[in-house]
C-alpha cells in the first residue's frame, strides 16, 4: 500500500497552497513502523494540526486505519518550509 499517496490524498483537500505541499516517506529503525513527513506552508501547517491537535489527531487515526491493513504502525510527522 502507498502511504505516501493516500496521506497526500487526505491532505490535499485541507490546504490552500496545494504547490507546497509534499509527502516523504523515510526509513526507521523498526520494520513495521513508516515514518512519513508532510511538509506545507506555514499557515497550511496550522490548519492540518487544528486547535490542540484536533485534526492532526483525526489524520493520524485515518492513516493508522489503512496501516493495520499491512501490520503497519504510521507515524506521521508535520513540518513547515518556512
Amino acid at each position: 500500500m502507498d502511504f505516501s499517496k493516500t496521506l497526500y490524498d487526505i491532505a490535499i483537500e485541507l490546504v490552500d497552497d496545494k504547490d507546497q505541499l509534499k509527502v516523504r516517506e523515510m526509513t526507521s529503525l523498526d520494520e513495521d513502523t513508516v515514518v512519513l513527513h508532510l511538509y506545507c506552508g506555514k499557515d497550511d501547517l496550522a490548519k492540518l494540526i487544528g486547535r490542540k491537535g484536533v485534526m492532526a489527531n483525526s489524520i493520524r487515526q485515518l492513516m493508522s486505519v489503512s496501516g493495520r491493513m499491512s501490520n503497519k504502525r504510521i507515524d506521521i510527522k508535520f513540518e513547515s518550509y518556512e
